[in-house]
């Protein structure tokens, strides 16, 4: 497949942007499937024979036992949890309510997000299935068991600023290692919520080389690929021209070139980037500029709905 990259060459660095997943890796086993399962909804993989294991995800989700073959209630499971394609998933409708309730979207369990929801509203936990739980939630932010949540296109070129997780320093990297970063800020557009603030991308080191004697600096090749919409939904992210002259518009290089920016912006603006000598040290919290690669199509949640709270 044709992966269009482009790159800048910038004061002892070499950052790479390109095509990402449009969507997360699905497990392609039955406890593989079940084990995501598990780990969204308890926190961890449960143990135990298959079919308990089973029957428990799905008392908890529906408080009934559904019938049929394993792969298939394995399958339905998954799917009430990640899949977007007919609906909202479980994991879309819990970002949505915790947005509009709280103004966050958490990393946490379904089961502890849903009873940090109850908490702060009822003050007790309700011993309902995750499916009442999320309808009687959404009944008090929305005044319908029906979640808000609309279909929208990403277009190609938005823009998203983020901040690095992981430091990125030439002395520590090897090729092939992850780089992390979030998204700093939330992204809306049109009043419907794209991306939560602290969603996480990620990218992956192509290539990385030392500072080396006669004036050879350090050299570090990042292949951004994507980030997590509201929705889950993996959207491919690039380092492209209009994030570069975001970045020079809103004055983060203080007058200095794009390269000067991405290397030694001031402290305080793009988190304190600097560089050793000539080695690259990038801490986290540095701040840039990426944009999305192409149309994609996400679920997005309406900021107005969260203007009662």
């Amino acid at each position: 497949m044709f992966r269009k990259l482009f790159s800048i060459l910038v004061s002892g660095v070499f950052l790479v942007s390109s095509l990402g997943t449009a969507a997360a890796e699905v497990p392609n086993t039955a406890n593989g499937k079940l084990a995501a399962v598990e780990v969204v909804t308890y926190g961890q993989e449960q143990t135990g024979a298959i079919v308990e294991r089973i029957k428990k995800v799905e008392k908890d989700y529906e408080c009934t036992n559904t019938s049929g073959g394993m792969m298939n209630r394995i399958n339905a499971l998954y799917d009430a949890a990640f899949d977007n394609s007919s609906g909202p998933s479980l994991v879309t409708q819990l970002n949505a309510l915790e947005w509009t309730i709280a103004h966050k979207v958490s990393a946490d369990p379904i089961q502890k997000r849903i009873s940090d929801m109850e908490l702060q509203i009822n003050g007790k936990n309700s011993d309902a299935s995750i499916k009442k739980r999320i309808e009687d939630l959404a009944t008090f932010a929305f005044g319908s068991t029906t979640i808000p949540l609309t279909q929208v296109n990403v277009p190609a070129n938005t823009l998203v600023k983020i901040a690095l997780v992981t430091p990125v320093n030439a002395k520590e990297l090897k090729k092939g290692d992850v780089i992390k970063f979030r998204a700093a800020e939330d992204v809306i557009e049109n009043d419907m919520l794209l991306i939560t603030e602290g969603a996480l991308g990620e990218g992956e080191i192509t290539e990385v080389s030392q500072a080396k004697n006669f004036g050879r600096d350090a050299k570090i090749q990042i292949d951004f690929k994507d980030i997590e919409a509201v929705d889950g939904t993996k959207i491919d992210m690039t380092l492209g021209e209009e994030a570069k002259e975001n970045m020079e518009r809103l004055g983060m290089a203080a007058g200095a070139s794009l390269a000067s920016m991405i290397i030694l912006g001031p402290i305080g603006i793009i988190g304190g980037a600097f560089v050793k000598g000539k080695n690259i040290d990038l801490p986290e919290g540095t701040e840039m500029y990426l944009q999305t690669a192409k149309d994609s199509t996400v679920y997005a949640i309406p900021t107005t709905s969260a203007e009662q709270f």
